[in-house]
């Protein structure tokens, strides 16, 4: 039997088998709870509801939830799967029964390019995942660490405003987005590897590579039996980079190694890899039954992690400001002269000034709005069988928040909800960016929300208001505002399809 026939013939049978036991399964176990799987539209063989997700799954999901509502099943290949629409769905699921849906699944990305999943981002609920995001608070994220580099922030963001002046000088087109994603590259590499790469191993080439391949919807993590026939190309190019992202990594650790040695043994520089270097072969939980030792294996999951959730994140934030500030020219005149009235126009922003920009802040917000870096979050799976509202929610079900569609619900933020309008949080204080307003949820909430919070907000309230301060921009000869491209890229971070141009003028007193 040629391996054409033998192919179609499995097709045919695994398509037989899903549609009569895979639903007979489900009706069992809804039976058995005494509740309802969620409303959702019917899944097809073998793909489920994979054709409905579109290229931009976040779009197309939202078309879903107004026909199936905010608490929605649907099968992802052989995964069933609840998306979360809403804030009131959102709090029960990320609150509420926070414990039961705290663990991540399981997918190739984490496989190939995490270690197995020995990072933070997606290790499984447990003592593992709790002493390592322990360790990364204490060592890079707690705010004395944050305020720690301050100076490397002012410099870094410094070198950045004498080349934007150089530009604005040559009346130069700049290329924003490449601009402002060298510099928080930069940033993340001197807090976590203790030295600007240059990218001379292409750390942020790879980085950016791997971010895409996971955001991707990948066949072989809800299709399992496909997986060895890899129709997407995924599992390979994945192997592949993971490969070359180990052999980065290893170089770096290698260094700081040496270093070490020529200090006696002593990891003085204390940059986040010194830490862990510094911390290897011993205990992460001394105090626990069951007792985690730091290897090379865990110290290259954790630090690439941390690579990985600072590199994007904040950039792609800046850049979706920026371009919705650059439609606006209302808001940014505000925005000007609020920098104007606080800080003057003689002297650079200092990140203690940002706690007195209100106008700043709420502009941010609306951006995290219209823009949410992560429009589905990291997904999450249920680790036990829960009745929620009536709705029976199987165990190691994947769940999808789509903080994308709470954001531009009009039931929540009123008719003008697509305009960028800042004044719409000039009354609502209690609307923050921590988790605990769920209309608005840029860094997730609950035991799985971005533990990078702090940092994130610094790096794009202060690049921001930097580049808003210093100069006036405008838009490339012959594009309009209303022309201004905003199409979407969707990955693990969701960022701009493509570089954005402008033009600026340096406009502070010599």
């Amino acid at each position: 039997m040629s391996p054409i026939i033998f192919l179609a013939i499995l097709l045919l049978i695994l398509t037989l088998l899903w549609s009569t036991i895979l639903p007979r399964a489900d009706q069992k176990a809804s039976k058995n709870s005494g509740g309802k799987l969620p409303p959702g539209p019917r899944p097809l063989p073998i793909i489920g509801n994979l054709h409905q997700l579109t290229s931009l799954p976040h779009r197309g999901l939202q078309s879903l939830a107004k026909k199936y509502g905010p608490i929605m099943s649907l099968r992802l290949g052989q995964v069933p799967a609840v998306v979360v629409s809403s804030p009131e769905a959102a709090e029960l699921f990320l609150k509420t029964y926070d414990t039961v849906f705290a663990s991540r699944p399981r997918v190739q990305a984490s496989e190939y390019m995490s270690y197995g999943s020995k990072g933070m981002a997606f290790s499984e609920y447990g003592p593992y995942w709790r002493n390592v995001r322990k360790l990364c608070i204490l060592q890079l994220l707690s705010a004395s660490k944050i305020e720690s580099f301050a100076a490397m922030r002012r410099s870094e963001v410094g070198e950045l405003v004498k080349s934007l002046r150089r530009s604005a000088a040559a009346r130069e087109v700049v290329d924003v987005s490449r601009k402002v994603g060298e510099l928080i590259a930069d940033m993340a590499c001197v807090m976590i590897l203790g030295v600007d790469l240059e990218d001379k191993y292409h750390l942020k080439e790879l980085v950016h590579v791997g971010l895409c391949l996971t955001g991707n919807f990948n066949l072989a993590d809800y299709v399992p039996f496909l997986a060895p026939l890899d129709l997407q190309g995924y599992t390979r190019r994945m192997k592949k980079v993971g490969k070359d992202l180990d052999k980065v990594l290893e170089k770096i650790i290698m260094e700081h190694e040496q270093r070490a040695r020529e200090q006696q043994g002593r990891y003085d520089h204390k940059d986040f890899v010194d830490v862990l270097l510094s911390l290897m072969n011993q205990p992460m939980n001394p105090q626990d039954q069951h007792i985690y030792i730091i290897d090379r294996t865990n110290i290259k999951a954790i630090v690439l992690d941390m690579v990985v959730a600072a590199f994007d994140t904040s950039a792609a934030a800046i850049q979706w400001t920026l371009s919705e500030l650059l439609k606006s020219p209302r808001v940014m005149k505000n925005l000007q002269e609020e920098l104007e009235r606080v800080i003057g126009m003689d002297r650079l922003v200092e990140e203690k000034d940002l706690e007195k920009l209100d106008y700043l802040d709420m502009v941010v917000k609306e951006s995290f709005r219209l823009h949410p870096v992560a429009p589905l979050l990291v997904p999450r799976e249920s680790i036990e069988d829960v009745t929620i509202e009536g709705h029976f929610i199987v165990k190691k079900s994947r769940i999808i928040v789509n903080t994308w569609t709470i954001g531009r619900d009009p039931n929540v933020w009123s008719e003008n909800v697509e305009e960028f309008y800042p004044e719409r949080f000039i009354d609502n204080n209690v609307v923050d960016l921590r988790g605990h307003d769920f209309r608005l949820l840029p860094f997730g909430s609950g035991r799985r929300g971005c533990p990078g919070i702090s940092l994130g907000l610094v790096n794009t309230r202060f690049v921001l208001a930097q580049l808003v301060h210093c100069f006036s921009w405008e838009l490339p000869s012959g594009v309009e505002t209303k022309d201004l491209d905003m199409t979407e890229m969707f990955g693990l971070s969701m960022g701009r399809a493509n570089h954005l141009l402008a033009k600026p003028t340096y406009r502070l007193l010599d």
